[in-house]
């Protein structure tokens, strides 16, 4: 059984890439710069969520966690991370993993397609694309209704 937007026991969600692709958790943002397959989100109501996200060589991206705690970790390609903060610039290759856990104002400059898996915390809904400012907005799931009680 896989699990979608109620907790249950004994279960275990399994979920392919290939399951994703064309559904609404294949994101494509409206930048151009990136897309992102969410893997597990808010709904799944396991406190974070996980993500597969390509961001395409030649492209700069401007992002601020402003409401979430991220970590990444690159699989394949090369990008240039920079803390806008500090100025401090940081090579980002396979194997190399970032926190930006003090919601960091950064840019990633992409060398080669740069596919990376991300966990965020609170976890995103899936509809979420940075707005003007590189900011996620904080969405949440409603509340599952509570299971009727028969008696």
């Amino acid at each position: 059984m896989v699990r979608t937007t109620e907790r249950y026991e004994n279960t275990v969600i399994v979920r392919s890439f290939k399951d994703i692709e064309g559904t609404d958790r294949h994101v494509k943002a409206k930048s151009g710069t990136w897309e992102s397959k969410r893997i597990i989100l808010a709904k799944e109501r396991v406190g974070f969520s996980l993500h597969e996200t390509i961001l395409y060589a030649g492209t700069e991206t401007s992002m601020w966690y402003a409401n979430h705690v991220e970590a990444v970790l690159c699989v394949e390609g090369e990008a240039e991370l920079t803390n806008d903060e500090t100025g401090e610039k940081y090579t980002i290759t396979p194997g190399t993993m970032y926190l930006l856990d003090g919601h960091e104002k950064h840019t990633m400059r992409i060398k080669k397609d740069f596919r990376c898996v991300c966990v965020f915390n609170p976890p995103v809904t899936g509809r979420e694309d940075h707005d003007e400012n590189g900011v996620y907005p904080l969405l949440t799931e409603p509340e599952p209704e509570p299971a009727s009680q028969t008696g």
